[in-house]
C-alpha cells in the first residue's frame, strides 16, 4: 500500500502542538444593501447562526508564500524589498499571499502516518480548522532571503551561513512537501548568464550545498527597477507554488481507492471538497468539477436527526463554491439552476422537530448569500432583468427569517433559562464543522445520552428566544426594497416596505416603523386599495401613540375617521373620542394591541406633551388635507367665473363631517392670492371643543350640545354640509386679473392652545380618492333634506376673474377701406358719452391692437405701422404704433366728442386698429346701493386691410425694342416702366423721375416725365420709356441702375393729405466688353426707285490691331453700289466705315442685304453678335403716281 501524505493523514488522531483553534466565524452572507430606514444591528444576536459561512470559505484562495531572511525593522533594503511583494499590489500580478516570518517559525506538524482504512471511521465530514491552516498556517512555498554577492570575500563561511538557515527551514517543515527556494540580496547588477564565471561556479556550489536545485536559487539585485526584478521572482514563485499545490491534490486524489461506501462516505465528501480547494489554489479550473462532485457525494449521504445539522452545513459550504464559481466564470444560469437544485433538495430536511427553526434560519442564510453572490456578479457586469434578480432571494430569506421567528414562539416559550452545566460550551472551537458540542464525533442515529440530547436542545431553544428576530428580518428586507426599487417594482417594493414597517414595529423602533409605513400610504391610497390602507393606518396610529407623536396622531386620526375606511363604528368612535382627547390638551386612552410597557414610556411621554407651555413647537401645527381622506372634507366655490367692479365678489365655502358625531371647529380661513381680502373671509366659533359624552369617554348622544349648535358657526353635524358665504368689494387695482384662492385652513383646538391647522390647497375638495361614478348617484330616494345636498354636486371653483364695469360708452372709428401701402390713410374716431353721469378723467388710446400673448406679437407689423394725429410727424417717419393717454377731458352725458388719426402702413396684410377709452365714473351696487368708483373699459377694434396701389414692372430692351439681358459701354438701351392700377380706388400719378447710379446715364437732355398728371383706376396701366446708356469707365459686371421714384396720391374727398413718394429699386443688369462696336446710319424709311444711302461705322475697342474681312450678301429687294467683298485693319481705339448706296425695288417691311464680318483677333463678335448691333429691316414707300399726269 502506498504511503498516505500529510493531507489525508489530517482525518485521523487528535490536532497536533502548533496548530490555531478556528476563529469565530465570520458572517459574510449577512451584508444588508443601503436603506435610508435600515442600517441597524441585532443587539442579541447567537455567535454562530446555522448556515454561516467561516471566513477562510468566503475569501479568495491564494497560495501561501512565506518569507524569511528580511529584517525589516532595522535593515531599509529589506524594508524596501517586502513593501515592493506587499505593497499596492494590483490585480495583473500573480495571486500569491505573502507573510513574513522568522527563519526558526515552527509550522504544524505532520501527523503520524496511516497504513490503513480497514478499521478506521470518519468522526465527521471536514474539519474545522483545515482551510485556516492551508490558507494561514502551511505554506506551499518557504523562500530563504540572505545577503551574499558573488565576490563576497568570506564566500566559505557565507556559503556555510545560508546552508544553515535553509536546513532550519527544512526542519520546521518536516514531513511536509512545501518547497523551498533561496533568493541571494546583491548589491550589484548580475552580468549576463554565461559571462560571469565565478558567479556560475559559485552558484553550483551553493545549490550543492543547500541541497536546491539551480531552479530554487534567486538573485535579487538591489539596484533602481526593484519592482521589475519583484514581479520575476513572483512568477518564478507562482510556479514553485502551483507545483505544491498540484502534488498534495494528487496525494488525496490517491486516498479513493481505499475507500468503500460502506463506512467512507464522509470522506467521499471530505475528499472531494480538499481536491476542490487545492485546485482553488493552484488557481486550477477543475475545481468547479471537484466541487459538484463534492455535493453530489453530500447529497448520497444516510441522513438523519443527529447529522442532519452538520449535512446542511457542509452542503451549504459546497454550494456557495459552486455558485461563486459559476457566476465567476459567467455562468449564472448554471448558478441559479444550481441554487434551486440545491434549496429543493433540503427544504423538506428538518432534521429534529423541536429544533425546527434552526432549518428556517439555515434556509434564510442560504438565500441570503445567494442573493449577495448574485448583487455582486451584477456589480461586476452580469445583467439581470425585472423577473430575475437579488430582490427575489432577499425576499425569500426574509420570509424564511419570519417563519424562523413565528417557530421560536411556538416551541422556545418552555425554554426559560440555560442549562446547568452549559451543553453548548466550547461551540466556537468545534473539530468538525456542524456538530454539536455534547456529541462531537458522534455519528450513530441515536444520541449517545438522551438526558444530555435534551438539555442540548433546550439550551439552543433558550438560546433562540433571546435573539431579536427583527433586526434578522429588516436588513433581507431592506435589501430586497433597494433591489425592487432598482428593477422598477413599484408594487413589491411598497409590499416589502409594509414588512418592514411592521418588524420595526415588533422591534419596538416605533419612529422608523411610522415613518416607512407613511412613506406607502400615498399609493395604496392613490390606487384605493382601502383595507391595506386602513391595516397600515391602524398600525401606524399605535406607533404614533407609542412616540407620543401630536401631528402624526391626529393626522391619521382624520383619515381613519373617513368614508373609506373599513374600522368599525365602535372603532371610528374611539378613535374620535381620543382624537379630541388630545386638541382638548389631554392625553389620549391607549391603543388596544400595544406592548404594556411601552404603553407605560407613551402615558409619560403623553403626560410630558401635555404639561408643554402653550407657546412651544408642538401646541399648534399645520395638516396638509390634500394629500389624505380626511373624515371632514372641503370645497371652495367662486359663485361666478368672472365679477364686474361694481358688484361684490361672492364665495361658498362648503364643510361635511363624516365622523360617528358632530365636531366643532374653531376658525374657518379663505385665504386669497391678494391678502387685503383675506379679512373678510374668516368664520371664528367662540364655544370650546370638549369630549362627547362626558368624561367617560363613551358615544356622544345626538342631541348632545345641540342646544349650541345654533350660537357657533362651525358645528358639524354627521353627514351634513355646513356652507359659509363671504362677499366683499374688489379693489380697482385687481380689475383685469385673476383672483384665486391659494388655500382653505379650517383650525381643530384652541388657537391659543393646542391646535391643527387643517389646511386644503387651493379651492379643497377631496384630490386623492378617485371619484367612484357610483357615488354620483344618490342613494336616497324622494326629496333631499335641508341641511343635506349632495356633496359630490358640489363642483369646486377655485379662480374667478374681475372684469371691469361694462361701460356705456359708444366708439365709433370712420374710415374709407381698404388702405394703401405707404399712403397717409385718415381715420375718425366719434366718442360718445351714454353714462347716466358725467365720466371723469377719460383717455383714449388708438393704434395697433395689443397682442393678447407674447407668441402672439408680430413685431413686424409693429415696425410697419406707424400712427399720429399731427400730418407732419408721420410725414418725418417717427412715429409709434399706437398712441396712449390721450386725455379727452371731462365728459357730461351725451357729449360727443371726434379725434382724427392718420396712419401709414408700409407692409400689406390686416392688422387690428384698436380705439380704447378709459374713464373713471361712480356708480353704486345693486344689492346695497354701496358707492363704488369703477374704472371703465370700452375697446372697438377695426380690422384693416392694407394692399398695394400698383404694381410695377421694369424692363430693358435695346433699341430695336428687344428684350436684353446685358448692356456694353456706349450702347444704347431703354428702360421700360410699366405702372398697373390696384388699388380699388382711383389714383394719381403726381410725377415720376428716375435716381440714376453713377454707372449709367441719360444722353442729350433730361426727359420729362411721361405720366405725370395721369389718374388711374383699377387695372388701368400707364407705360414710360426712357433711353439711357453706360458710361465707357463704368467697370464690367452686375451694375446697378438706380431708382425708379413716382409721386402718387388716392382721388379722394380729403385733399389735404399730401401725395405719396413710392421709390422703387431698378433691377441690376450686367455689363459686358465688346472687341467692335458697329453704328449704322440709315434713313428711316426709303422709296422705291429712290437712292438710299448707308454707313457702316466698326469701332474698334481694344488696344490691338484688328483685321476684320467684310462682305455684303445679295438681295433680290434691293441693288447694291459700293464693296460687295473688302479687307481692311483698324488701329487701336480708332473706327473704319463702309458706305453704300442700295436701290429699292420693292417695298414694304423689307430685309436689308446682310452685311458679315469675320473678325479673327475678336473671338466675342459672333455672327449673332454683329447682326444684332445693325438693322435688319426697313420700311421702303411705294413710288407715286403723278395724278395730273394721268388727266
Amino acid at each position: 500500500m502506498s504511503t498516505e501524505g500529510e493531507a489525508e493523514n489530517e482525518d485521523f488522531g487528535d490536532e497536533s502542538a502548533g496548530t490555531t483553534p478556528q476563529e469565530g466565524p465570520v458572517e459574510a452572507a449577512d451584508n444588508v444593501t443601503d436603506h435610508p430606514i435600515s442600517g441597524e444591528t441585532p443587539s442579541s444576536r447567537l455567535k454562530w447562526e446555522p448556515g454561516d459561512l467561516p471566513r477562510e470559505l468566503t475569501c479568495r484562495p491564494l497560495g501561501l508564500v512565506v518569507l524569511t531572511g528580511l529584517d525589516v525593522s532595522r535593515n531599509a533594503v529589506h524594508r524596501a524589498i517586502w513593501d515592493s511583494f506587499s505593497a499596492n499590489r494590483r490585480a495583473d500580478r500573480v495571486p500569491l499571499n505573502f507573510k513574513i516570518l522568522p527563519g526558526d517559525h515552527e509550522y504544524p506538524k505532520c501527523r503520524s502516518k496511516r497504513t490503513s482504512y480497514e478499521w478506521y471511521i470518519p468522526k465527521g465530514i471536514m474539519k474545522s480548522n483545515w482551510m485556516k491552516k492551508h490558507l494561514e498556517d502551511v505554506p506551499s512555498l518557504v523562500v530563504v532571503f540572505f545577503d551574499l554577492d558573488w565576490d563576497e570575500n568570506l564566500w566559505k563561511e557565507k556559503q556555510m551561513e545560508c546552508a544553515t538557515r535553509v536546513e532550519v527551514v527544512r526542519h520546521s517543515l518536516s514531513g511536509r512537501s512545501t518547497k523551498v527556494a533561496v533568493v541571494l540580496i546583491q548589491k550589484n547588477t548580475p552580468l549576463p548568464p554565461g559571462e560571469d564565471v565565478v558567479a556560475a561556479e559559485r552558484a553550483a556550489a551553493l545549490c550543492a550545498s543547500c541541497e536546491l536545485s539551480a531552479k530554487s536559487l534567486f538573485v535579487l539585485p538591489c539596484v533602481d527597477h526593484l519592482l521589475g526584478y519583484t514581479i520575476r521572482l513572483e512568477n518564478a514563485f507562482y510556479e514553485l507554488a502551483q507545483a505544491y499545490y498540484h502534488t498534495e491534490a494528487r496525494r488525496v486524489k490517491a486516498h479513493k481507492e481505499f475507500l468503500n461506501k460502506t463506512t467512507h462516505q464522509l470522506l467521499f465528501v471530505r475528499h472531494a471538497f480538499k481536491v476542490a480547494f487545492l485546485n482553488e489554489l493552484k488557481q486550477e479550473p477543475g475545481a468547479l468539477k471537484q466541487y459538484k462532485a463534492a455535493y453530489s457525494a453530500v447529497t448520497d449521504l444516510r441522513a438523519h436527526d443527529t447529522n442532519m445539522l452538520e449535512i446542511k452545513s457542509i452542503a451549504g459550504f459546497i454550494n456557495y463554491k459552486i455558485c461563486r464559481l459559476s457566476f465567476f466564470q459567467n455562468a449564472p444560469l448554471d448558478a441559479i439552476s444550481q441554487f434551486r437544485k440545491h434549496v429543493d433538495f433540503f427544504k423538506n430536511k428538518i432534521g429534529c422537530s423541536e429544533l425546527a427553526f434552526e432549518h428556517s434560519a439555515w434556509m434564510s442564510k442560504q438565500f441570503s448569500i445567494f442573493g449577495d453572490l448574485f448583487d455582486e456578479a451584477i456589480k461586476l457586469g452580469l445583467t439581470a432583468i425585472q423577473t430575475q434578480h437579488p430582490g427575489f432571494y432577499y425576499q425569500q430569506a426574509a420570509n424564511h427569517a419570519i417563519a424562523r421567528k413565528q417557530l421560536c414562539r411556538g416551541l422556545c416559550h418552555g425554554a426559560s433559562s440555560m442549562p446547568d452545566p452549559n451543553p453548548l460550551e466550547g461551540m466556537d472551537s468545534l473539530e468538525f464543522f456542524g456538530q454539536r458540542p455534547w456529541r462531537q464525533g458522534h455519528q450513530s442515529i441515536d444520541p449517545p445520552d438522551a438526558q444530555t440530547e435534551r438539555e442540548g436542545i433546550q439550551a439552543l431553544q433558550f438560546l433562540e428566544s433571546q435573539v431579536d428576530h427583527s433586526w434578522i428580518i429588516i436588513p433581507f428586507l431592506s435589501s430586497a426594497v433597494a433591489q425592487f426599487k432598482k428593477y422598477k417594482s413599484a408594487r413589491m417594493k411598497r409590499f416589502l416596505m409594509v414588512q418592514m414597517g411592521e418588524e420595526y414595529y415588533h422591534a419596538k423602533d416605533y419612529s422608523k416603523a411610522l415613518t416607512l409605513l407613511g412613506r406607502v400610504t400615498w399609493d395604496y391610497r392613490l390606487e384605493r386599495w382601502w383595507q391595506l390602507l386602513t391595516s397600515i393606518l391602524i398600525t401606524s396610529l399605535r406607533c404614533a401613540y407609542l412616540i407620543a407623536s401630536i401631528e402624526d396622531y391626529v393626522t391619521i386620526s382624520l383619515e381613519l375617521l373617513g368614508r373609506y375606511s373599513q374600522c368599525s363604528r365602535e372603532e371610528k368612535t374611539r378613535i374620535q373620542v381620543n382624537l379630541i382627547r388630545v386638541m382638548s390638551n389631554n392625553a389620549p386612552e391607549p391603543e388596544p394591541g400595544c406592548a404594556i410597557d411601552a404603553v407605560e414610556s407613551a402615558r409619560q411621554s403623553w403626560r410630558e406633551k401635555v404639561s408643554a407651555p402653550a407657546e412651544s413647537p408642538i401646541a399648534s401645527f399645520q395638516v396638509e388635507m390634500q394629500s389624505l381622506v380626511p373624515f371632514v372634507e372641503c370645497k371652495g366655490i367662486f359663485t361666478n367665473q368672472a365679477f364686474s367692479a361694481d358688484s361684490k365678489v361672492a364665495i361658498m365655502v362648503c364643510i361635511r363631517s363624516l365622523g360617528p358625531f358632530p365636531i366643532r371647529f374653531s376658525k374657518l380661513t379663505v385665504y386669497l392670492n391678494n391678502p387685503a381680502y383675506n379679512q373678510h373671509c374668516i368664520v371664528t366659533d367662540g364655544n370650546q371643543l370638549s369630549p362627547p359624552g362626558g368624561a367617560d369617554g363613551g358615544e356622544e348622544d345626538p342631541h348632545h350640545q345641540l342646544g349650541d349648535a345654533h350660537q357657533g358657526d362651525l358645528y358639524l353635524l354627521p353627514g351634513q354640509v355646513k356652507v359659509h358665504n363671504f362677499q366683499f368689494v374688489a379693489l380697482p387695482e385687481d380689475v383685469g386679473k385673476k383672483l384665486v384662492m391659494q388655500s382653505i385652513s379650517l383650525c381643530l383646538g384652541d388657537e391659543n392652545g393646542r391646535c391643527a391647522v387643517l389646511q386644503w390647497a387651493s379651492s379643497g375638495g377631496d384630490t386623492m380618492s378617485l371619484l367612484n361614478p357610483l357615488e354620483s348617484i344618490s342613494s336616497r330616494r324622494g326629496p333631499v333634506v335641508e341641511g343635506e345636498g349632495d356633496w359630490n354636486a358640489i363642483m369646486p371653483r377655485g379662480q374667478t376673474e374681475i372684469v371691469s364695469r361694462s361701460s356705456k360708452v359708444s366708439i365709433n372709428i370712420e374710415h374709407e377701406p381698404p388702405c394703401l401701402m405707404s399712403e397717409i390713410y385718415h381715420l375718425k374716431v366719434k366718442i360718445k358719452n351714454q353714462e347716466e353721469v358725467g365720466i371723469t378723467q377719460p383717455s383714449l388710446s388708438f393704434g395697433l391692437a395689443e397682442s393678447k400673448t407674447e407668441k402672439d406679437k408680430d413685431e413686424m407689423l409693429e415696425k410697419t405701422t406707424q400712427v399720429s394725429t399731427d400730418l407732419g410727424s408721420l410725414l418725418k417717419g417717427s412715429c409709434p404704433a399706437r398712441i396712449t393717454g390721450i386725455p379727452l377731458g371731462t365728459t357730461k352725458p351725451g357729449d360727443e366728442i371726434v379725434k382724427d388719426f392718420y396712419i401709414q402702413c408700409s407692409q400689406l396684410g390686416k392688422r387690428d386698429i384698436s380705439a380704447k377709452v378709459v374713464y373713471n365714473v361712480e356708480v353704486t351696487t345693486e344689492s346695497d346701493n354701496t358707492p363704488i368708483a369703477c374704472t371703465c373699459h370700452k375697446e372697438e377694434v377695426a380690422t384693416l386691410d392694407t394692399v398695394t396701389a400698383f404694381e410695377v414692372t421694369i424692363k430693358l430692351s435695346s433699341m430695336k425694342f428687344q428684350p436684353i439681358e446685358h448692356i456694353h459701354s456706349d450702347d444704347p438701351f431703354i428702360l421700360i416702366t410699366h405702372i398697373k392700377c390696384c388699388s380699388p380706388w382711383p389714383i394719381t400719378i403726381m410725377d415720376s423721375s428716375l435716381q440714376l447710379s453713377e454707372s449709367v446715364f441719360i444722353p442729350g437732355e433730361k426727359p420729362k416725365s411721361q405720366v405725370a398728371d395721369i389718374s388711374l383706376k383699377n387695372c388701368d396701366a400707364a407705360t414710360e420709356c426712357i433711353g439711357l446708356k453706360a458710361i465707357p469707365s463704368a467697370k464690367y459686371g452686375l451694375i446697378p441702375l438706380g431708382e425708379y421714384v413716382i409721386e402718387w396720391k388716392r382721388n379722394s374727398s380729403n385733399s389735404d393729405l399730401p401725395a405719396i413718394k413710392s421709390t422703387l429699386p431698378l433691377p441690376e443688369v450686367a455689363l459686358k466688353h465688346l472687341s467692335l462696336y458697329i453704328d449704322t446710319k440709315i434713313p428711316p424709311f426709303g422709296s422705291v426707285r429712290a437712292p438710299l444711302p448707308v454707313e457702316y461705322t466698326i469701332y474698334n475697342r481694344t488696344m490691338t490691331l484688328q483685321s476684320v474681312e467684310a462682305s455684303v450678301l445679295p438681295s433680290e429687294s434691293f441693288m447694291l453700289s459700293g464693296h460687295k467683298q473688302v479687307f481692311f485693319r483698324i488701329l487701336p481705339s480708332d473706327s473704319h466705315t463702309l458706305c453704300y448706296n442700295l436701290y429699292p425695288l420693292v417695298p414694304g417691311f423689307v430685309k436689308l442685304p446682310a452685311l458679315q464680318l469675320s473678325l479673327p483677333q475678336a473671338p466675342d463678335i459672333t455672327k449673332e453678335a454683329a447682326q444684332n448691333m445693325m438693322p435688319s429691316h426697313i420700311f421702303i414707300k411705294p413710288q407715286g403716281k403723278d395724278l395730273e399726269g394721268q388727266e
